[in-house]
């Protein structure tokens, strides 16, 4: 099977089924005589892997049983069923198990589209529109079906009262119009875009008969529709949810589906603190965990269940880069403004000794935005292509970063780390601190150097505290803020924040999101990932150049010099990553012998029938 260098992270929609009588597409506009003939799936770069009629993805156990009952666990709490709006905490499953994009993702190949709700796509050879030719089978889980109306409603509401994101993607197009009930034209205001028609491919199909456009953006606990193959059947505020199969699901019997949303009830439960979520896993109450904890991976699966293999762990190979997981500077403010500083302050976070003492040695240290791929910049000299990229922002990119011999510093593994301590020392100096009663103080200002890191569970304290002790060795005060999640994620909405711990993830296939992530046209406004607030031309530059690339190379290049510039800005101290995925799962639940490049996926797994 051919395969690209490219994957998407999560994928949790379904095809269209091959074979069924259709009616043909509506004729192409005149200007449009460029056009390529519908087809059943789109790539990024290169040419679908499955073809049209294919039987079932090659990640699935097609002939699965179906049945049962799944239950989750989730961190936090929850106030709002809409994720489409910034209001509020959003729960668990909508977008996965009960609303359906246009078009659905593989898991397992480029970042590819396959006919869902569209059934086809038609786009010309430059990408500067897209017509999406709607299955006449799709209806809502009210029975209703989806037509045109829904596709363009769907776009006006998401690009006017949407999250950040989907106000930023959808006023790229210039013109959206109906051919006729299900032939769906958007013609793009910018083709350098070449991922646009992906993007539309991906949005989210509302019914324009059962929302009022005025109260989109207000939070809600009453169950939303959609077309996806479940239904929201109970609802505890804060507390769980449970989605339920929908038995007249249009698509349960697609090609796409086969082996997958295999159980019958899905139900995440909420926990606010870490160990009562672990405590309800080793009982029972929850089904499956992927942990995220190092520590608990190496020492705290030692109870009977674990013991007597009733709960089997599994260490999953993943394929797609590692991300950045990074303490973040937030720009905006004055304490954090100076690269100098943030430099320095890298310098002085202890990570040999933090994975010893704290990961028993499990982790591995991230340099890369786009870490364990060929997309990371990491220990490699830009190429003519990234040389002439950057050249417009000669000072974008620091030497070492641009040679390929740049390194994050590495200390010598005790809890003194001196040497870091007296290069960062002589960095705060050069950005005007010295040493005063045992506190670094500006000259200038005469304001001591310190900040505080907001964090949202007590989970964090432990790796954080660390740091903070190491800060106030050469006299930096820093302090910690646990917050509760609500007002965690009101005070990430606004930026109100000195520094925070986070996790961007990464595919093989980055593209728009970068724009939400990294370009200063989002960096003041509410609700971006922004969080770094990156102002930087070149960071803008790097991107609309992957956006514009027309083959591997190209791309290839564009994503290793925004690796460059990102790196160079010192944004992040960035801190590590898991060597693989950690799966602990009773032995009741069984799972496709094949693991995506993604990883593990949850809809493709199922309950063991009792003998």
């Amino acid at each position: 099977m051919k395969r690209s260098i490219f994957v998407w992270l999560m994928s949790l929609a379904t095809l269209m089924a091959p074979g069924t009588a259709r009616p043909e597409p509506a004729p192409a506009p005149a200007h449009a005589a460029a056009q390529t003939a519908p087809a059943h799936a789109i790539s990024m770069h290169g040419e679908p892997d499955l073809p049209s009629g294919f039987s079932a993805f090659p990640y699935v156990a097609p002939d699965a049983p179906k049945g049962g009952r799944i239950t989750l666990g989730s961190s936090g709490s929850f106030d709002n069923l809409n994720p489409m709006i910034i209001r509020g905490e959003t729960v668990q499953g909508i977008r996965e198990f009960v609303i359906e994009p246009l078009m659905a993702r593989s898991l397992d190949e480029p970042f590819t589209l396959y006919g869902l709700i569209a059934r086809e796509i038609t786009v010309p050879e430059n990408r500067s529109e897209a017509t999406f030719h709607l299955d006449e089978r799709a209806k809502f889980s009210d029975g209703t079906p989806i037509t045109a109306k829904d596709v363009l409603f769907s776009h006006q509401i998401l690009r006017d009262k949407g999250r950040p994101n989907f106000r930023t993607y959808y006023r790229k197009v210039a013109k959206a119009e109906a051919l006729d009930d299900h032939t769906v034209r958007f013609v793009f205001a910018d083709a350098e875009d070449r991922e646009l028609p992906l993007i539309l491919g991906l949005m989210p199909i509302l019914p324009s008969h059962l929302i009022d456009p005025d109260r989109f953006e207000e939070t809600t606990l009453t169950p939303i529709v959609g077309s996806g193959p479940y239904r929201i059947a109970n609802v505890s505020p804060g507390r769980s949810i449970t989605y339920v199969r929908n038995p007249d699901y249009w698509g349960r019997d697609l090609p796409v589906n086969r082996g997958r949303f295999n159980f019958d009830e899905i139900r995440f439960d909420y926990y606010r603190d870490g160990s009562a979520q672990f405590e309800a896993f080793r009982t029972g109450a929850i089904d499956l965990r992927n942990e995220d904890d190092p520590a608990l991976w190496a020492k705290g699966y030692d109870f009977p269940a674990a013991r007597d293999g009733r709960i089997r762990r599994e260490e999953i190979p993943i394929a797609l880069p590692a991300g950045m997981t990074g303490l973040v500077f937030n720009t905006r403010r004055s304490v954090f403004a100076d690269p100098r500083v943030r430099e320095a302050l890298i310098h002085l976070f202890n990570f040999e000794w933090v994975n010893k003492s704290f990961f028993h040695g499990l982790y591995k240290r991230t340099e890369s935005y786009f870490e364990r791929s060929m997309l990371s910049s990491a220990e490699k000299p830009a190429d003519a292509r990234e040389r002439t990229l950057l050249a417009p922002f000669p000072d974008a990119v620091l030497p070492a970063i641009l040679d390929g011999t740049y390194r994050v510093p590495e200390s010598d593994g005790t809890p003194h780390n001196r040497t870091n301590a007296r290069s960062a020392y002589e960095m705060l100096e050069a950005a005007g601190y010295e040493l005063k009663n045992r506190r670094l103080v500006h000259t200038g200002t005469g304001r001591p150097l310190a900040f505080e890191i907001l964090a949202a569970n007590i989970s964090q304290e432990r790796l954080l505290g660390a740091f903070v002790s190491d800060l106030a060795k050469i006299g930096i005060a820093a302090r910690i803020r646990v917050v509760d999640s609500a007002q965690y994620q009101q005070r990430l909405r606004n930026y109100d924040f000195d520094m925070i711990q986070f996790t961007w993830p990464a595919s093989l296939s980055p593209g728009n999101e970068q724009l939400f992530r990294w370009s200063s046209g989002v960096a003041d406004d509410p609700g971006s990932f922004n969080y770094a607030g990156v102002k930087n031309p070149a960071a803008d530059a790097m991107i609309a150049a992957m956006l514009a690339a027309k083959d591997d190379e190209d791309f290839i290049s564009a994503v290793r010099a925004l690796d460059r510039v990102l790196l160079s800005g010192h944004y992040v101290i960035p801190l590590f990553h898991p060597p693989a995925q950690w799966v602990a799962s009773w032995k009741r639940l069984g799972h496709p012998e094949t693991t995506p490049l993604s990883g593990f996926n949850v809809d493709s797994w199922w309950v063991r029938p009792r003998n």
